[in-house]
């Protein structure tokens, strides 16, 4: 029988890219723990589209 966690898979958007206009976007697919973290994530990540390091926050 599989075993039910609190892990759920979240989606990280890029926050630069959205407000810059340039097309594309980055998203990144991770998993976090509902019942330790509430809030959204939020982590930097690497975006390929503007070539730097970007913050990454979590979308619904």
């Amino acid at each position: 029988m599989a075993k039910k966690g609190n892990r759920v898979q979240v989606i990280l958007e890029c926050t630069e890219q959205r407000e810059s206009g340039v097309p594309g976007m980055s998203r990144y697919i991770t998993t976090k723990n509902k019942k330790n973290t509430t809030q959204r994530l939020e982590r930097k990540k690497y975006n390929p589209y503007l070539k730097k390091v970007t913050l990454h926050r979590e979308i619904k």
